[in-house]
């Protein structure tokens, strides 16, 4: 079986995480908050999301969002869409200059490429996403546009550290029935887990071993947003697009 054909060489996968630095946003959601759907105002928040296209110099309308639901729900897409996908938490293409958001406060921003065939994937990780299998699916709708896992490689944005995520112990448990690497201990010595722990065993088990960890904690990290810390909140962004 032959290879797919490479990506031509002026397009190439990027990768851009957002904090919360440098936007029009008012407390609580100062101040580059990227969501809509968390109480903020909704012209500032389309001021922020205008400086985002602005910066990666693309049309507003190449920005392709979810309305996140922390589930398994993937959508393949190849143009601007109508606002928001609905009941989505992965966005994937092979269309250049699409660039494919995903929104986070504490879960991790899973950013998937394969350099090769062209495709890349933004998958919002949670708990709930990753204890049903968002990351599988992901990774199938990419390899129905041509990726395979040796060429994927992956980049975990900033997310709650497994010192910072307590959660009962039978949650803990459900999560470690899939990846078992999330099960930890927290800095108080509680069941805890470590969503990129599980996340990267997840990806390592599907052939993917070019994986990177951006290491800040959302929880511990004043310059990245965190329902955790605060409640009501801001959301910053992981973006992925070929270039």
């Amino acid at each position: 079986m032959s290879s797919p054909p490479a990506a031509p060489p002026a397009v190439r996968p990027r990768r851009v995480v957002t904090d919360r630095r440098g936007g029009r946003s008012r407390p609580p959601y100062e101040s580059f908050n990227l969501g809509d759907h968390v109480g903020d105002e909704p012209a500032d928040v389309a001021a922020n999301r205008s400086r985002v296209a602005r910066e990666l110099a693309v049309p507003e309308d190449r920005l392709v969002w979810m309305a996140q639901v922390h589930g398994t729900g993937v959508a393949t897409v190849d143009g601007p869409q109508d606002g928001p996908v609905p009941g989505t938490d992965a966005l994937v293409t092979s269309t250049p200059g699409l660039v494919l958001c995903v929104l986070v406060a504490d879960c991790v921003p899973v950013l998937l490429a394969d350099h090769v065939a062209g495709v890349v994937a933004a998958v919002h990780a949670g708990r709930e996403g990753v204890r049903q299998g968002v990351l599988p699916a992901a990774l199938s709708a990419m390899a129905a546009l041509g990726a395979r896992a040796r060429h994927v490689t992956a980049l975990l944005g900033p997310a709650v550290c497994g010192e910072c995520y307590e959660v009962p112990a039978a949650m803990q448990a459900d999560v470690a029935r899939v990846a078992p690497s999330a099960a930890v201990r927290t800095r108080q010595g509680t069941t805890g887990l470590d969503l990129r722990a599980g996340v990267a065993e997840i990806l390592g088990r599907a052939g993917i071993r070019d994986v990177v960890q951006d290491p800040r904690c959302t929880v511990e990290d004043p310059q990245l947003f965190s329902h955790r810390r605060e409640g009501v909140t801001g959301r910053q962004a992981g973006l992925v697009w070929l270039g």
